[in-house]
């Protein structure tokens, strides 16, 4: 099983990046899909999260501008990111809870990581 961002890049204050990522290999099931970010030397943060119902929810930083969405049928989750700012520069991780196939377990999975630099 892996995950695998797209979508990252350079952009101006007040734009929008569209980030992807796809689960894929042998999956059974998946549950909570999830966004995090990481710049440099800070932590790593929450900025979106879906159930599998589709309730999202968000921290008041990114709260009105990101939009987090998935498509159960493509195994993907998506991050609309509207009004971008220049402190949203960061590394952006793919996160995933996940029933390989043939397991009992759900594990926890995260993808490689794709960078958004907002800058003019």
């Amino acid at each position: 099983v892996q995950l695998v961002e797209s979508g990252g890049g350079l952009v101006q204050p007040g734009g929008s990046l569209r980030l992807s990522c796809a689960a894929s290999g042998s999956i059974s099931d998946i549950g909570s899909m999830a966004w995090y970010r990481q710049a440099p030397g800070k932590q790593r943060e929450l900025v979106a999260h879906i159930t599998t119902g589709g309730n999202s929810s968000y921290p008041d930083s990114v709260k009105g501008r990101f939009t987090i969405s998935r498509d159960t049928v493509k195994n993907t989750v998506y991050l609309q990111s509207n009004s971008l700012k220049p402190e949203d520069t960061a590394v952006y991780y793919c996160y995933a809870v996940i029933l390989p196939g043939g397991r009992s377990m759900y594990r926890n999975y995260w993808g490689q990581g794709t960078q958004v630099t907002v800058s003019s």
